[in-house]
């Protein structure tokens, strides 16, 4: 089967043809450092994680870069406000970022840039732009990118320069020759961290960070550019111009862009108080829900997080865990067939949605459709070979995404424990009542009875009266989360 996906540069979808057979190489604009991390970034990180796992799962030889951006205005800034230097204050928040995306069981880059360890090799590349003609240096020490100097400025976006800039913030900045320049190389301000440079002491500017590290890390040009799509102007449209300003070669030729973050249809943001942190999300969930949710959505489409959301992927897990716990109980003397019909089945189904353009959405949606077969097979108690054969089939193959990989037993008494916690409940309380219950039944005192399951319930326990005894199970209900302060 041959892979498609949807290239942003020409806006079609195409088959995926690496420039060399069996190699991928790849970059993702990573996060700017500046404070926590959340779900924006998260969504970000798990769909080119993804990606990344299953050009692997295909066979190919995958180079990933993904950068940090360590220094810039807002860091400084925020740095500032805690009297910490910059750069310890960058380092912090990249180590807390990186456990958080680690217990969300997102693999590290091959290689994890940091623009503070590539200053020089910015200064190389903005010198050669000025050799070239293709930037200038500014009274003040700034340089700036002469967009006139490329003419196909504008075209990634598909629409006219005019319709590009609108609502797009611009830096009216001294020295420019034109409005639409952007920054390579900023003069340093009064007490701020600074780099030696031939135009005086500064920082770069944010584009040529990714032009640079892509670059030194992957070759002048890449397979995959990838990043959320409201990186697609100015930021991508700037690297570009850059760096085929550069080296006259194409710089990507698949560019892929996943969708934003919206809650309750309104775009994530401090100003709306209604962002979301990652740190918030983790404590609140398992990895497998907040995978489950971000994957359930078509990666180039934004993401709509609503009430509700993450406690019906907790829902699904749970069941699912339920499944695989049942199966691993009754068929505990089976041995998994990989050669079984239905290995073949669930790995070809799989292919085929991920050979679409990636498509998590189907290849999730087909996998709950095994678990409410297994769950058919349950209830008949029978076909105990074909459930662990499926089973198997599902854990192994869906690693690809990450998912379905706890032990069933660990997951579902962590899920129990949290809604029996959150309602303040213990399993000994639980069975103390539904053994009360039993003896009131017994002696027809069906009213106290009855209290009892209505106490349970408004506990969030949920019980049912069985040939074999009472059971219980907890009911999984919404939970508001941290939002950004």
């Amino acid at each position: 089967m041959s892979l498609k996906l949807y290239n942003v540069l020409t806006g079609k979808r195409e088959n995926f043809i690496p420039q060399e057979e069996g190699i991928v190489k790849m970059y993702a604009c990573g996060i700017t450092v500046s404070d926590n991390a959340h779900i924006g970034h998260a969504y970000q990180a798990v769909i080119f994680d993804v990606i990344r796992r299953y050009l692997e799962f295909k066979g190919y030889k995958v180079t990933y870069v993904r950068n940090y951006t360590d220094v810039d205005d807002k860091i400084i800034a925020n740095a500032r406000k805690k009297n910490e230097n910059p750069l310890e204050y960058a380092e912090r928040f990249i180590e807390k970022t990186n456990r958080e995306l680690d217990a969300l069981a997102i693999q590290r880059p091959t290689i994890q840039a940091r623009a503070t360890d590539n200053i020089q090799d910015m200064i190389n590349f903005i010198s050669k732009l000025i050799e070239k003609g293709h930037a200038y240096v500014a009274d003040n020490g700034c340089v700036y990118f002469d967009v006139s100097s490329f003419k196909n400025y504008g075209s990634f976006g598909h629409r006219n320069l005019d319709d590009l800039l609108t609502g797009v913030r611009k830096d009216i900045e001294p020295g420019k020759l034109d409005d639409r320049d952007f920054a390579l190389w900023k003069n340093a301000g009064d007490d701020e961290i600074y780099w030696e440079s031939p135009w005086g002491k500064g920082r770069t500017g944010w584009h040529i960070e990714c032009s640079t590290m892509s670059m030194k890390y992957l070759g002048e040009t890449l397979d995959i550019h990838g990043g959320g799509k409201d990186l697609r102007f100015p930021h991508h449209e700037n690297e570009i111009a850059q760096s085929e300003s550069l080296t006259g070669k194409r710089f990507s030729n698949y560019w892929l862009h996943n969708g934003l973050v919206k809650v309750n249809g309104q775009k994530m943001s401090k100003s709306l108080g209604n962002g979301i942190l990652l740190q918030d999300l983790l404590i609140e969930y398992d990895s497998d829900v907040i995978k489950l949710a971000l994957l359930q959505n078509n990666y180039k489409s934004d993401l709509n997080i609503t009430e509700g959301m993450f406690e019906n992927c907790e829902k699904k897990t749970y069941l699912l865990y339920k499944v695989f716990d049942h199966i691993d109980r009754v068929g505990k003397d089976y041995v998994a067939n990989k050669d079984s019909k239905y290995y073949k089945e669930i790995k070809e189904k799989f292919i085929e949605a991920m050979d679409s353009d990636f498509n998590t959405s189907l290849a999730i949606s087909d996998a709950f459709n095994y678990i409410s077969q297994l769950s058919q097979m349950i209830d008949k108690k029978n076909h105990v070979q074909d459930m662990v054969d499926i089973k198997a089939a599902l854990v192994d193959i869906y690693n690809v995404l990450e998912l379905f990989q706890e032990d069933p037993k660990i997951a579902l008494k962590n899920i129990r424990g949290k809604y029996l916690n959150l309602n303040g409940i213990t399993e000994e309380k639980i069975l103390n009542l539904i053994e009360q219950r039993k003896q009131m039944k017994e002696s027809k005192d069906y009213s106290s009875a009855d209290r009892i399951r209505e106490m349970l319930t408004n506990n969030g326990v949920l019980i049912k009266d069985t040939r074999e005894g009472t059971e219980w199970d907890i009911e999984i209900s919404p939970r508001k989360i941290g939002k950004v302060n």
